[in-house]
This record gives structure tokens, sequence and C-alpha cells, in this order.
């Protein structure tokens, strides 16, 4: 083990462990605004009360989003200083309109809107909730186009005094084909998380306290939760279909690796389950679809797609001695688990919408406790999918012009990698029982009670009018 190893560690733990937040933040906030806006435009308590009751949720998971990704960015300089200066130029321009824009569009509008409920008129305050959930969607955007410029560079030159990446079209950055379908694709996972929560908690109100009064709200919110995840599942398998297709193109090793696809084929069978030598380098055994990875990744069921091995010979022509293959194993399952856990969280979806059929409400325990667990299958069909998109990436750092190992920081020592990484694994820990802690107490709790229902209708005086709510 060297500083290398655990810089990599470090950093795919602080990804994996921030992208619990990400998604929920991103999804939530539209559903938020959308119950918002629901009361506003029908005056129903319920709506209200599931705005203030799944707004509290959304507010915790926020913060602690925001103090992870902050020391997420904090590695740059500590353990990949190579990396940085090679890309400076190029990450610059997407992550300054992020901060500057995108995120400061959040999190103003999040502060209007927490403090904003009797001060604020209703209009204005019902656009400060749509402007959060624009700035979080913005903010994702910018981000993931950074991110796609490291799967595929565009936009860009060397220069060849300095050995740095030059800018030179921001547009080409924006628009790169990775970027424009790793976008959808990312959002509907985001949705798929929040609509998980939903269920989960509404569930879990309506089985745990039957005669509960507002047991109309949170079948509203089971259902709302249902189809905002069964929607988001059939994003998923729309834009996932098309990033293969692009994945094949522009990163046909990450490809074949997912496939444990060793030589060239065509037609090309997807792997239902391959078992490959330890070491990585055939396929032992392997039970295949036939024809069906060469229509998923060139979209004809006859078209070639190329193994690990020819690629290999490939980049080694192309790049130099070495190898370029990522490791196989966690590849090919992280891509498996990315799309089980997915579909998971869909069959308990049609599990409840089935369970509140002709007006039924909730009452199986079994259901239950499936739909507890159900949030916590996207965050894992998450991770493994970002697992599977640095990992499957490797042994590049940006495609086709850095390897990882020469990102590195090269003072860094591993002992002052370790003491980080330690560090930063302590302070999550603490984070993650705060978090768990705060979202379980609030959930519990249920909506809140409304004292004194407010009018709905906005007019000259309605700021002195205060929303009086009793948690």
């Amino acid at each position: 083990m060297d500083a290398l190893d655990v810089a990599r560690w470090q950093f795919g733990v602080t990804t994996v462990y921030h992208f619990l937040f990400v998604p929920l933040t991103i999804g939530l906030s539209v559903l938020v605004a959308i119950l918002q806006t629901l009361w506003h435009r029908t005056g129903n308590e319920k709506y209200l009360k599931l705005t203030k009751f799944y707004g509290k949720l959304f507010l915790i998971n926020f913060a602690m989003g925001v103090v992870t990704g902050i020391v997420q960015e904090f590695q740059f300089g500590m353990n990949w200083s190579d990396y940085s200066r090679f890309v400076g130029d190029i990450f610059g321009a997407p992550l300054a309109i992020e901060a500057l824009v995108a995120f400061f569009l959040e999190s103003t509008f999040i502060g209007l809107w927490i403090f904003g409920w009797d001060r604020l008129p209703r209009r204005l305050h019902l656009a400060s909730i749509w402007a959060a959930a624009i700035g979080s969607n913005l903010s994702a955007y910018f981000i993931l186009a950074a991110n796609s410029w490291m799967q595929n560079p565009v936009g860009y030159r060397i220069n060849p005094d300095t050995g740095r990446a030059e800018l030179t079209d921001f547009v080409a950055v924006l628009t790169n084909k990775v970027a424009l379908i790793t976008f959808p694709h990312t959002i509907a996972g985001s949705f798929l998380v929040a609509g998980s929560l939903l269920v989960a908690v509404a569930v879990w109100h309506l089985v745990r306290r039957p005669d509960n009064p507002d047991t109309p709200a949170y079948r509203f919110a089971a259902k709302m939760g249902a189809l905002v995840a069964l929607i988001s599942t059939a994003g998923l398998l729309v834009t996932g279909d098309i990033q293969s297709k692009i994945m094949t193109e522009v990163q046909p090793m990450k490809m074949a690796a997912a496939e444990g696809l060793y030589t060239t084929e065509s037609p090309a069978a997807f792997s239902v389950l391959t078992v490959g030598s330890l070491d990585g380098s055939r396929e032992v055994f392997a039970l295949k679809i036939p024809h069906l990875l060469s229509f998923l990744s060139t979209g004809d069921p006859d078209g070639t797609v190329h193994g690990i091995n020819d690629l290999q010979a490939q980049y080694a022509a192309q790049y130099g001695p070495g190898n370029y293959a990522p490791i196989i194993p966690v590849a090919y399952w992280s891509f498996r688990f990315m799309i089980g856990f997915g579909l998971a969280a869909a069959a308990i979806a049609l599990w409840v919408l089935w369970a509140q059929r002709r007006g039924r409400t909730p009452r199986s325990r079994w259901l239950l406790r499936a739909a507890v667990i159900m949030p916590i299958l996207p965050l894992l069909a998450n991770s493994f999918g970002w697992i599977f998109t640095e990992m499957g990436r490797q042994p590049w750092i940006v495609f086709g012009e850095m390897l990882t190992r020469d990102g590195v920081s090269r003072s860094v020592s591993l002992a002052e990698v370790l003491t980080s990484f330690a560090a930063f694994t302590l302070i999550y820990a603490t984070l993650a029982v705060i978090e768990v802690k705060l979202l379980l107490r609030y959930a519990r709790a249920g909506v809140p009670e409304i004292t004194e229902p407010p009018d709905t209708h906005d007019t000259d005086d309605d700021t002195d009018r205060p929303l009086a709510f009793a948690y």
C-alpha cells in the first residue's frame, strides 16, 4: 500500500458518502415544491402538512450534504494536486458557475423559504422553494459536466510548454454528449430516492398508526412517492440505454468490463452471470442472452462489441505498455447491483400502489418492512452506479490524457494521507449518526398540526397574517 492507494480509497469513500445526500436533496426539493404548489392552488390542508413535514427532512439532508461536499473538494488540493494542476483551467469554469450561481441560488432561496413562512407573500414564498429546487438541479448539471469531461475530454488543448489542459470551447464542455445523458440519468435516480423516502415514511405511519387523523395525507404521500419512483425507473431505463451506447462509443473498455467480455463478438450476448479467473484475465463460466449486448451497446442486435483483450492490445499500442483494463469483478458486479437495487425499489413501489387500490389503506407488516428498506435500495443503486462509472474508467483519471497514478500529490506521504483518511472517516461516521437520528426523529413525529388554517390567497396585507404551526 502506498499514498496513491490510500488517496484513491479516501476519495472513493468521500464521494460515495457525499452522494448519499445529493440525490435526496435534488429530488426532494422538487417534490416539496410540488406539494406546496398543490396547497397554494387548492387550499387543502393535507398538502400544507406534507410540505412542512417533508420540507424538514429535506433541510436536514441538505445541511449534511453541504458539509460533506466541502470536505470532498479539499481533497483536490491535498491528495490530487498534480491532477488539479492539469485540469484546473477546464474545471475552473463549470465549478465556479456551480458555486457562484447554482449553489448561491439554492442556498439563498432555501434561507428565504425557511424564514419566510410568515414574512413573505405566499406566491413569493412558493417561488423561493422552486428557485432552490432549480438551483439544486443546475448545481448537479455543472458538477456532472466537469465529471463528464474526465470520461470524454472535449473542448480543450494540451499546452506543450506547461503540459496542462487548457479550455478552448466552454460550450463543448457543457454540451459534452456524456454530460447530456448523464444529467437526466442522475436526476431520474435522484427522484427514485426521493419518491422512495415519501413511500417509506408514509407507509410507516399508515401501518403503525392506523387511527391517525392524518391518514389521507399519508395515503397521498405514499401514492405520490410510488408513482414518482415508477416514473423515475422508466426514465432510468431509457437514459441508461442511451448512456450505454454512448459509453460503448467513448469508453469501450468500460462496457467490455461491465459485461466481462474478453474477446470481440459480433453479435455479442448479454452476460446474466459470468465467473472469471482469479486474475480477471479470462472467462471460466457464463450464462448469457444472445444478441442482447449488441443491441444495448450499438442499437443493432448483430452489432460488434469489442472485448477486453483486444482493447488492451489496442491501448497498449496507442498509449504505451501498461494494463488498461479496470478491475473486472468490480465493474461487472457494480453494474449489476446498480440495476438490481433500482428495480427492487420499483417493485416495492408497485406493491404500495396495489395495496392502495380502490381506496384501501395499507396494513401489511410485510409491506411495512419492504417500504422501510425501500429508500436504501436506490441509494445503493446510485452508489454502485458511481463506483462503476469511476472504477470502470481506471486506470485513467482523465480518459486518454492522464493516468490516475500521475494525478496524485507527490509531496504527500502515506502517513499524511492515512491521518486525513482516518480523521475524515471519523467525522463522517459522526455525521452519519446525527443524520440518521434526526431523520428518524422527525419522520416518526409525523406531519405538524395546524392550529390556525391560513388563507391561501394573496392579498395586499397577507404578510401580516402569520401561518401558525404546532410541532
